[in-house]
């Protein structure tokens, strides 16, 4: 049932998008817009394939769509990275907390465990907002901003595990948290892969910064951030050189 949903869901967005796009209809759709389509956003959108299948067979269209094949190494396309983060900010896939939660790891590469242990008091609602994963806090940009704000005003839970919860996403028992689990498979149900926009967040975060100091402000080991230095092809000495330049 979850995977028909889904199926429709993508179908009507991705025919929106072509009419909108390129005044086309699936009858008139071509190779390049489904793979333009694919390209720029999240894995959700392999969803079209059974629509397209169905369309080749009733000869509506001669486009095609491979299975999506799980990677060895996870990570999404940047651009899928900020069609997620878009979804999540302003889009209804899910509610506050796991939108909230999910851009966590597509903007901080924060792992779930981490995201749970966030507390109230790691946030300094301030211009810029700041919040707080490892050494040092680091700035959090608007409109993601304002969705912490309105989670921080509307957490969830409370009834249940009283109002002086330190947690930024509380759980269902007394001073407890959310299971990491919790975040995980809602996350997982709107086709939104963790381990995947981590790694995405992480190997485009050590690009742009040295790698020690995004291991300081989000709480990883150095070794784990010169790791995604290197798989990115940026060592620390290129960023010095081009720093210099």
């Amino acid at each position: 049932m979850r995977s028909a949903k889904q199926e429709i869901t993508e179908t009507v967005k991705f025919l929106c998008w072509l009419h909108e796009t390129h005044g086309r209809t699936i009858q008139t759709c071509t190779q390049n817009d489904v793979d333009q389509w694919i390209a720029a956003g999240p894995t959700t959108r392999h969803a079209i394939r059974t629509f397209l299948v169905v369309s080749k067979r009733d000869r509506l269209t001669t486009v095609t769509l491979d299975h999506r094949y799980a990677q060895t190494c996870p990570a999404l396309t940047q651009e899928q990275r900020i069609a997620w983060i878009g979804e999540l900010v302003t889009g209804g896939s899910e509610t506050l907390p796991y939108r909230v939660a999910g851009v966590l790891i597509l903007l901080y590469a924060q792992p779930l465990k981490s995201i749970v242990r966030t507390r109230m008091t790691d946030i300094v609602d301030e211009d810029p907002m700041a919040i707080t994963f490892g050494k040092h806090p680091v700035d959090v940009p608007e409109p993601f901003a304002t969705l912490i704000r309105e989670l921080v005003h509307s957490r969830t839970n409370l009834r249940t595990s009283n109002n002086d919860n330190p947690w930024l996403f509380p759980g269902t028992h007394t001073g407890d948290h959310l299971h990491p689990d919790t975040i995980m498979h809602r996350l997982r149900r709107i086709g939104l892969s963790n381990l995947g926009a981590r790694n995405r967040a992480l190997d485009d975060l050590v690009v742009e910064c040295p790698p020690p100091v995004v291991a300081d402000a989000l709480g990883y080991s150095h070794q784990v951030a010169f790791h995604h230095a290197e798989r990115s092809a940026k060592t620390w000495a290129r960023y010095t050189g081009r720093r210099i330049r």
